[in-house]
């Protein structure tokens, strides 16, 4: 039996690693755009403003809340 842990699948992120965001964070952020609530999906690690259509990503457990950095929700993923 090896020590090695076995490899990651390429089917994305592993829910059960995937960092999550501080909860009383999420109650104070919001959209830099719309100034709108936003909806953490954790499983892309985005923060999602609908009313703004972007979702911001989230690394390394930290909101990049910039709207350059933001994904349009009707634009493709750049891993797809």
């Amino acid at each position: 039996m090896s020590d090695t842990p076995a490899a990651p699948d390429d089917d994305g992120p592993d829910p059960r690693s995937a960092q999550t965001v501080d909860a009383k964070l999420l109650e104070i952020l919001v959209c830099p755009l719309t100034h709108g609530p936003l909806r953490y999906d954790r499983a892309r690690q985005e923060l999602i403003s609908d009313q703004a259509g972007l979702a911001y990503p989230v690394r390394d457990g930290i909101p990049i809340m910039l709207v350059d950095e933001a994904r349009a929700l009707d634009a493709p993923d750049a891993d797809s």
